[in-house]
């Protein structure tokens, strides 16, 4: 039964491979993105501009109060007939989990640049520095330590939130292991192999978190 269990796998893993490989790159792409726009929205609502601070506060808001996967299938099934535009399965997923994403990083980074003393900025500008160099050589970089450990928590949230792209089409691991299932009906064993998976990807991330996080308290 374990050589037959073996065997199973070793058969399946180029399928299991190819899901995996989807998953990890729409991950990362969200990641990527939700960084980026996590870094701006964090910076743009430390501005004190009221218009900038009411157009984040309804974007947060809506992307707090509607679900992940209904946010897939507007943007899926919606864009095409409203707008007329069709979006891959997969790039809809990156953008989905990256304007998620981005949501809740950039809550992250403006509590993180809110905690700062009021004197770091002062004395940036009183150097000269303009806004952008503010943030790029003096803000960011001391609220760095502060906002990390919770953004890698938030990128363990979005590699797990990926697998909602089954639903919209994507071949990611999840689909992969289904596929496996209905054809070899051996569920436990794919299943333990998904869990595996999700397991060594996530955790890394986890622990990497607290272990930052216990460094740099005592900073």
């Amino acid at each position: 039964m374990a050589s037959t269990g073996f065997e199973l796998l070793q058969v399946s893993l180029p399928q299991l491979a190819a899901g995996a490989l989807q998953t990890l790159s729409i991950s990362a792409l969200g990641i990527f993105f939700a960084t980026v726009g996590g870094v701006l929205y964090g910076v743009l609502a430390n501005l004190g501009k009221r218009p900038v601070n009411i157009a984040l506060q309804v974007y947060l808001e809506l992307f707090r109060a509607i679900p992940v996967l209904v946010w897939l299938y507007l943007v899926f099934f919606g864009l095409p007939i409203f707008f007329g535009l069709s979006i891959p399965s997969f790039w809809c997923a990156v953008l989905v989990l990256g304007l998620w994403g981005a949501s809740e990083v950039g809550e992250v980074v403006r509590g993180a640049l809110r905690s700062l003393p009021r004197g770091q900025r002062e004395a940036g500008l009183s150097i000269g520095l303009s806004g952008w160099q503010l943030y790029g050589y003096v803000l960011l970089p001391q609220a760095l330590k502060r906002m990390t450990p919770p953004t890698i928590n938030l990128y363990t949230r979005i590699i797990k939130t990926s697998s909602l792209a089954v639903l919209i089409g994507v071949v990611e691991v999840i689909k992969a292991g289904q596929q496996i299932i209905e054809r070899t009906y051996e569920s436990v064993l794919i299943y333990g192999a998904l869990l595996l998976f999700f397991f060594f990807v996530c955790y890394p991330l986890s622990a990497a978190s607290r272990v930052l996080e216990r460094r740099w308290a005592h900073t």
